[in-house]
Parts: structure tokens; C-alpha cells; sequence
């Protein structure tokens, strides 16, 4: 994906005077290029409570989640001045969280990823390693860019003559017409609904089950969309 620097940058400064700085009166702004060709910013808000002021990116990753996720493929956060500010830490693992190693964030000598701004950095793998026989479902690398968006389709099948939970990630939310279809990976199967809805969830908050009678229940998260309006359990 081509990445537009100068728009970014444009983005960021703009929301970065929109910024809430009383005490610091050091405002910040970030813009984000999504895999989907959204922009999403943000900027820093203080606190009386210093501790627990909210720097720019953490705007940015709300509003990513807010606008339909996806996953941040690179970040431009500037000073009062527009000019390129590197994340601070906490911020480097957020951006790790939702655009991982190749993450890009603009820098004054050049775009760095992430893996060079956050070496050996913790993510769900390190989870993984010590959640032993109930670990983290994991998205596959090759499928990365799409999590946080599709749907994940939980439905009831029959193995050795017992039923169990079988599981499959589209392409499509049906929520945009013509919008791109397909199958991105299916799943293993499940003695427990539960367990098949947490490997759907992993992937996108978007969750859908079918039951044996073919009745449609919502069991993503927030609130059921107006077409599937019953709660699965």
C-alpha cells in the first residue's frame, strides 16, 4: 500500500491543535493509514491527575476500533510545530498491539517499523507461551491485516455421530454492498460453542452463530445489529 507521508503529516498537525494541554501546553497529534485506506487521528488530552493523561495515539487506536478496526499500517505524530515526534513507550506497544512488526512510523531521518522502534517486544505469543493446554487463539500472520474486521460464522456440524461447533472467517461484514467476499480461514472444531466463539472473537468483533434449526444469533460484541437482534445465550 502507498503511503501518502505529507497527507499524514497534514492530518496529524491539524488535530494536534485540537489537543488539551493546560499543564504541559505541549500538544500532540497523530494520524493513522489503515489497511483499509482510512485515516484515523488523535490527540493528547491532560489530566489534573497527570498520571493519567492520554497521549495522541491512544486517541488514534480509539477512534481505529471505533470507525471498524483493522489494522494500522503507518503512523505520522507531530509536535506543536508539525514536526515528527517519536511515540513514547507506552505508545510504541499500543502501535505494536494493532499494527505489529511492520508497523511504519514516520520519523525526521525516514519511516522506521515497529521492530526496530520496539525490538523483542511482548504480544500474544509471550501469552501463549504460558496459558499451556488454554492458550490465546492466534490470528495467522498471513492474515493479520484483516483482523478486527469480517465475520466469523459459528455453526453446529457432526463428527463420529456427536455434534460439535465448526467455525469460518469471510471476507465480508455485510455491511457494504458489493463489498469483497471469500473465505480468509476456517476453523478447527469445538465440543463447546464457547470456545469457538472466543477463536471468532479473536478475529473480529464481529460473531455470528447458527444454530441446528438454522436460527441466526448475534454473539459478536456490542450491542446485535438490527438484522440479527437476539443475543446467542
Amino acid at each position: 500500500m502507498e503511503i501518502d507521508w505529507e497527507r499524514l503529516r497534514t492530518a496529524a498537525t491539524e488535530v494536534m491543535r485540537h489537543a488539551y494541554v493546560p499543564y504541559s501546553k505541549f500538544p500532540v497529534g497523530a494520524a493513522a493509514l489503515v489497511d483499509d485506506g482510512r485515516v484515523v487521528v488523535g490527540c493528547n488530552v491532560e489530566n489534573a491527575g497527570y498520571g493519567v493523561t492520554l497521549c495522541a495515539e491512544c486517541g488514534v487506536v480509539s477512534q481505529l476500533h471505533a470507525t471498524g478496526g483493522g489494522r494500522i499500517v503507518a503512523l505520522s505524530c507531530v509536535d506543536a510545530t508539525g514536526e515528527p515526534l517519536m511515540p513514547c513507550g507506552r505508545c510504541r506497544q499500543l502501535l505494536w498491539e494493532q499494527g505489529g512488526p511492520e508497523c511504519l512510523v514516520e520519523a525526521k531521518g525516514g519511516p522506521l517499523r515497529m521492530a526496530e522502534l520496539l525490538p523483542h517486544a511482548f504480544d500474544v505469543a509471550d501469552i501463549e507461551a504460558v496459558t499451556g493446554e488454554h492458550p490465546v487463539p492466534v490470528v495467522p500472520d498471513r492474515l493479520a491485516a484483516w483482523r478486527g474486521r469480517g465475520t466469523v460464522f459459528v455453526h453446529p456440524d457432526l463428527s463420529g455421530g456427536q455434534q460439535v461447533w465448526t467455525t469460518y472467517w469471510e471476507r465480508s461484514s455485510g455491511e457494504t454492498e458489493g463489498a469483497e467476499t471469500g473465505v480468509l480461514e476456517e476453523g478447527s472444531t469445538w465440543d463447546d460453542p464457547a470456545e469457538a466463539i472466543e477463536w471468532g472473537l479473536a478475529r473480529t468483533p464481529r460473531v455470528v452463530v447458527v444454530d441446528a434449526s438454522g436460527t441466526i444469533f448475534w454473539a459478536g460484541e456490542g450491542e446485535p445489529p438490527t438484522e440479527i437482534p437476539v443475543r446467542w445465550g
